[in-house]
């Protein structure tokens, strides 16, 4: 609970910095904070923020929503001192690379006054206790965590000092804290690790401690290199499929030719079982699965299997019927108003939401016990999930939650666990189960197609309204928020609509001063495996707003730039987007076919403006890329974003570099080709997301100084503004403005894979390709 005065100044700046906590009883020292603990930010809106009518996201939104959720059970996640002097901490969350390990060891390091090095983040098992704890997504680690893990390391630092006291004969107030050790004014010193046992406590007590103002802060704020950074180059680091759990073989499963399709009887399965390496071939949900001494043994049998196919979810289906089924679900705009008008309408396409890592999962199902080793954003539904397959109960169910090689929401989905559960259950013997690259392009999860339309009314220099309809294939929020209750709630013919209808009001703000303004969403068709791709809606619905405010820009007769500037609601999101502005050097001469692309985004109390340059001349545009489209390039992106505190700028930087190559992507040339039930792309030869070839020879990204005492949203926060900006640049270079995206859609590069046998053979010619 947070303690202190209501007043103004000096008071109610100590008073927002104490907070109630636990000493655990523990055989070391063992601390956690409190069960209420109250974000600063909640409810109120963020700070430079002076609006006439508050958008409801300035109010509540989602992160909100997900940081109160988690906070009852703030008290149950805590910091351990260990006798060697290290301090351990055990997430709840799941490191994908978005580097929130390191941005978790920062502040350890900085209220307990140790060196980095010595800070042991791990990843927590699924614990059902923590309830809605323990979800990764919507950029909520960091904002979410911040005070509880601070609160808990500033206890630790409270009770060292306290046994240090005792142990040097001294006054607390006579003793320092400093890169791990101890010291009275006398020079003589203790090291933390030497106090591990006399601080603990023999029973769980309550303290108050009082958190490091900021203007001591030496780590909060300062760029830092990431901690595994130098395990994830050498080779080191350890994934799913690093992992030696005894007797796990490789296992791989045959899929179906269409979306979702089901298996109808099997020519050959004691041919395929007698096959080099083959222990196990057995039909499951999903597909027949096989397992086997190698991956490639696994590869060979998949490739073997003769199997007679039932029809997918998505049977017959195709680009053109899924958009008709779009239009015919949009809401209306109502009747036209009698001032002008600018209006558009967007299409967006399926974009796979493939990892880099693949989709993987180790099980190890015995009789009335389960075992599961996985990268998993929510593992608790993944928990609860696996023993309802099993026929097991909840406590006998382990789910061990590992690091992953990437995400953007796909690893908020469980698949691969539950596939590799099945699997051992029904063979019972444990596997290391890894879908192919086909499999995840194919029938893995996707950011779902949609429609966006926008009118905008304004008369002379005013806007009137804004509304724009946005239309999609269903977004799967099975997730929940991160426990079976909630994700159960997802699933059902209304929990579902309001599921996505919260998250798409929480999620999406107007940040501009255009009168009378409505977002609506409307989903239809459930017909294929889509998730909560990196940013959700935002990419889609910014882009296509974007493009109207270029175009109203050009009705009013101003610069794309000074509109937007006239018309943001804030100070705080003027000066991102005039900071972009004058670092890109926005307005200066370009040659013909070549053009400036500027956009703003915000959410979850952090805000973004990115400006691009974009090449579309002929001889860019159609230069030779072997089995691919070339297309436009984009040559410059700026990026400024304020996100109030920045824990780690290093990080965040680099967070808003994946976030320009994710706009550049699914403006230009990322997406999947729907045919006949079946998706095309069957690799990443065929799915381009961004190569060298469209990479910005120059980047620059600013972190604005923090306008704020706690940190916003950051993992996504880019992607929308750039894909917007790229889009926008596009316009300007050609003349005509996008409305389909990503531009090359139309043009199929590459020759599609055969569905049957599922997995493609390995190519062969890498060396004739090779400079």
């Amino acid at each position: 609970m947070m303690m202190g005065s209501n007043g103004g100044g000096l008071n109610e700046a100590i008073g927002r910095r104490r907070f109630l906590g636990y000493v655990v009883a523990a055989p070391t020292l063992v601390v956690a904070a409190e069960l209420n603990l109250t974000p600063a930010h909640a409810l109120t809106p963020a700070p430079g923020i002076q609006l006439p009518s508050p958008e409801l996201t300035e109010l509540l939104d989602l992160n909100d929503m997900m940081t109160l959720a988690a906070l009852p059970t703030s008290g149950l996640i805590s910091v351990e001192v260990n006798r060697d002097g290290t301090v351990s901490f055990a997430l709840p969350r799941a490191e994908v690379g978005q580097g929130i390990t390191t941005s978790t060891a920062m502040l350890i390091a900085e209220e307990m006054s140790v060196p980095l090095e010595r800070v042991r983040v791990t990843l927590a098992d699924a614990r059902p206790e923590l309830v809605f704890n323990q979800l990764t997504g919507g950029s909520n680690t960091t904002i979410a965590t911040y005070t509880p893990i601070r609160v808990a390391a500033a206890i630790a630092r409270v009770r060292l000092l306290a046994a240090a006291a005792t142990e040097l004969g001294s006054s607390v107030t006579d003793l320092t804290l400093k890169a791990g050790v101890i010291t009275n004014r006398s020079g003589r010193s203790v090291d933390i690790g030497a106090l591990a046992e006399k601080a603990a406590s023999t029973h769980t007590q309550q303290v108050s401690v009082e958190l490091m103002p900021r203007k001591d802060f030496t780590v909060i704020g300062r760029p830092h290199n990431r901690i595994d950074a130098l395990d994830a180059v050498t080779g080191r680091k350890k994934f799913a499929m690093d992992l030696n759990v005894p007797d796990a073989k490789p296992t791989m499963v045959c899929r179906p030719p269409t979306i979702n399709g089901k298996v109808g009887s099997v020519a050959n399965l004691a041919e395929v079982r007698a096959m080099p390496g083959v222990t196990d071939v057995v039909t499951i949900s999903t597909g027949v699965a096989v397992r086997a001494e190698t991956f490639g043994q696994c590869i060979d049998a998949v490739r073997a299997l003769r199997v007679s196919w039932k029809s997918g979810t998505a049977e017959g289906a195709s680009d053109e019927t899924v958009l008709r089924k779009l239009e015919a679900a949009e809401l209306p705009l109502g009747l036209k108003p009698l001032t002008p008008t600018v209006e558009g309408k967007f299409t967006f396409y399926f974009r796979s939401n493939s990892a880099l890592e693949p989709n993987c999962a180790i099980a190890d199902v015995r009789a009335g016990r389960a075992e599961i080793w996985s990268a998993l954003k929510s593992p608790l539904v993944a928990k609860q999930a696996i023993a309802v397959k099993l026929g097991l109960p909840v406590g006998s169910v382990t789910v061990h939650v590992t690091e992953g090689g990437g995400s953007f929401g796909r690893k908020l989905f469980f698949d691969a666990a539950l596939e590799a559960a099945e699997v051992s259950q029904k063979i019972g013997k444990p596997v290391k189960l890894m879908w192919h690259r086909a499999d995840d392009s194919r029938q893995g999860r996707t950011h779902p197609m949609a429609t966006s339309r926008v009118r905008v009314a304004y008369l002379g220099n005013t806007v009137l309204s804004y509304k724009q309809r946005h239309t999609s294939v269903s977004t799967d929020l099975g997730h929940g928020l991160g426990e079976i209750i909630t994700a159960m709630a997802a699933r059902l013919p209304v929990g579902d609509i309001g599921f996505s209808q919260t998250f798409f009001h929480l999620s999406q703000a107007m940040s501009y001063n255009f009168g009378a303004s409505s977002q609506l969403l409307n989903e239809t068709d459930k017909s294929f495996n889509t998730g909560s791709m990196r940013n959700v809606y935002s990419p889609d619905v910014t882009c296509a707003r974007e493009l109207i405010v270029d175009q109203l820009a050009a009705k009013m007769g101003k610069d794309p730039y000074r509109f937007r500037h006239d018309f943001l609601r804030d100070d705080r999101s003027r000066a991102v987007l005039a900071k972009v502005a004058e670092v890109g050097a926005w307005g200066r001469s370009m040659p013909a076919g070549t053009a400036q692309g500027i956009a703003f985004h915000a959410e979850y109390k952090a805000v973004s403006a990115v400006l691009v340059e974009i090449d579309c001349r002929p001889e860019t545009v159609n230069r030779p890329i072997r089995d691919g489209v070339a297309g436009p390039r984009v040559t410059k992106v700026v990026i400024a974003v304020d996100v109030g505190l920045a824990v780690n700028p290093r990080g965040l930087e680099a967070q808003m570099m994946g976030c320009a190559m994710d706009g550049i992507a699914l403006a230009l040339t990322s997406s999947l080709h729907l045919r006949d039930g079946y998706f095309l792309e069957a690799s990443w030869d065929n799915y381009f997301y961004t190569r060298q070839w469209n990479t910005p020879p120059e980047l620059r990204i600013i972190v604005m100084p923090s306008t704020s005492e706690e940190p916003g949203g950051a993992g996504e926060l880019g992607v929308a503004a750039s894909m917007a900006a790229v889009a926008c640049a596009y316009g300007r270079a050609t003349g005509t403005m996008p409305t389909s995206f990503p531009i090359n859609h139309g043009t199929l590069s590459f020759t599609p894979k055969p569905t049957i046998p599922p997995i493609p053979p390995s190519p062969t010619d890498g060396l004739n390709h090779a400079r």
